[in-house]
């Protein structure tokens, strides 16, 4: 990516000039204090802030008791500022390219893009199943069944998501493949059982229809946990099918168990393919407790979407819209959200490497999350009017609907940011409190504007804890 575009980039370091490293003069040895800067020089030298500094003191178990003691200042904070001003700042250029840990090829992302937005075709493709009276909430019937079962799925693989991942952080496949393997089948029989206490009279097919949802969100998380986007890309092509015109009534059902008989075989098959034997010796295993808050944001963010697929139901009047143009344009829009999102983190190591004060430092931050939050809401535009205009019988995107999913877009991709730097809990929060407001709303019968309101104050929110937790160089070393 050009440094045209991405600000901080670490183009051009090869014209900066190497700084010879100077030592500092040796002090008597009474005094702790110099004894203290000439050991930890190269780490002060480096700094950019006096925080980090901080950092490294507290890390390395100095109690404030302890530095009052030995150094005279009262805390680390204080002995902080006292070494930063006492080292030059020294930046030398590396010898070899540094590695970039948030690396992401635009393809991949794009291609989790459309694996999230194709299993909307299967809602299209199950709309008989999903027809009948309204229920007295004003859905369409078989509505609450689908929405008890993916919201239940939605917790339970966001959570077991995060767990495998914080197993596949600390290097144990094995122990990531065991989560998976006890984690994916509970979570479909919990959120299948979800769906069926849900179920009205007369709504058996479209609870048949929600544990078929259950079963394949639970092998689509396995997939996409162990990287086999792929297969679960050709596994739910067929069901593009079911948009050809003129296609007899029994094709619907049949693409729609091959694709789900495909994706779970798929994920089995991989699976059981993989080593579950005991990991490495001494890891230290992830706190379960840790990714609750995964799964709670996993929550409200679902029930954002799905309030911005409910205006589409009841637009067109039938369950098996539930991925219409909105919901689709936001599925749509998390693969070049993701790439966006590593783009960012990259760009922030870099400027992290090339600036020389925390104020440019923050100054390039902010600059370069602005460009990313922009460049998503301008993809998940474009994507909300191609999918307007495509859409069957589909309503003009009025400013109200186009402004109210930006702000969802936004939360969404801000919550996103704020987890990839393990500060889920807040974002969690935001999105839970936003989903319950937004859900009242709807029950109470609120006018439309109401939902702007909750999504603007909800993206307000995460933008406020963005900008206090990525302007902090601390927040952005590897």
């Amino acid at each position: 990516m050009s440094g045209s575009l991405w600000v901080g980039g670490d183009e051009g370091q090869d014209t900066l000039p190497f700084i010879p490293r100077q030592r500092l003069p040796r002090l008597p040895e009474d005094d702790p204090l110099a004894e203290l800067a000439l050991r930890l020089e190269d780490l002060i030298a480096a700094a950019v802030h006096p925080d980090e500094i901080a950092a490294i003191i507290e890390s390395d178990g100095m109690s404030d008791a302890q530095i009052r003691a030995v150094y005279g200042h009262p805390d680390s904070f204080s002995l902080a500022e006292e070494l930063y001003g006492r080292v030059e700042r020294r930046y030398p250029e590396p010898l070899a390219p540094p590695s970039e840990p948030w690396h992401a090829h635009l393809g991949s992302c794009l291609l989790r893009g459309l694996v999230f937005a194709l299993p909307g075709l299967a809602y299209v493709l199950g709309a008989p199943l999903l027809s009948g009276p309204r229920t007295t909430l004003g859905l369409p019937a078989g509505t609450i069944p689908l929405l008890a079962g993916a919201v239940t799925g939605w917790v339970w693989n966001q959570s077991l998501s995060h767990r495998a991942h914080s197993w596949l952080s600390l290097a144990d496949r094995p122990a990531a493949v065991r989560a998976l393997r006890l984690g994916a089948p509970l979570g479909a029989a919990l959120s299948s059982l979800a769906a069926l206490a849900a179920t009205g009279p007369g709504e058996l097919p479209a609870a048949a229809f929600a544990a078929g949802q259950c079963c394949y969100l639970a092998a689509a998380t396995a997939l996409l946990v162990l990287g086999r986007e792929r297969p679960l890309f050709w596994a739910l092509l067929p069901l593009t099918l079911g948009v050809v015109p003129g296609l007899p009534s029994f094709v619907g059902p049949v693409l729609l168990l091959g694709s789900l008989t495909a994706a779970v075989t798929l994920a089995v098959l991989t699976l059981r393919g993989e080593p579950a034997g005991p990991g490495p010796r001494g890891a230290v295993s992830p706190r379960v407790a840790a990714s609750v808050p995964y799964g709670l944001f996993g929550l409200g963010a679902g029930v954002l979407v799905l309030y911005a697929a409910l205006g589409d139901i009841f637009r067109h009047g039938s369950a098996g819209t539930v991925a219409g143009p909105s919901a689709v344009a936001l599925t749509l829009s998390m693969g070049p959200a993701e790439w966006l999102l590593h783009r960012f983190r990259a760009e922030s190591l870099a400027g992290l490497r090339t600036t020389s004060s925390a104020r440019g430092f923050r100054g390039s931050v902010a600059a370069t999350v602005t460009v990313c939050i922009g460049a998503y809401l301008l993809i998940l535009a474009g994507l909300a009017e191609a999918g307007t205009r495509l859409w069957p019988d589909a309503p003009a995107l009025s400013g109200l609907r186009l402004a109210t999913l930006l702000l969802i877009g936004a939360v969404l991709w801000t919550g996103l940011l704020l987890q990839s730097f393990g500060a889920a809990p807040g974002a969690a929060l935001v999105c839970c409190t936003a989903a319950v407001a937004q859900t009242l709303a709807l029950l109470l019968g609120a006018p439309p504007p109401t939902g702007l309101v909750v999504s603007g104050t909800a993206a307000a929110l995460l933008a406020m804890l963005v900008c206090v937790l990525v302007g902090r160089a601390t927040a952005h070393r590897p």
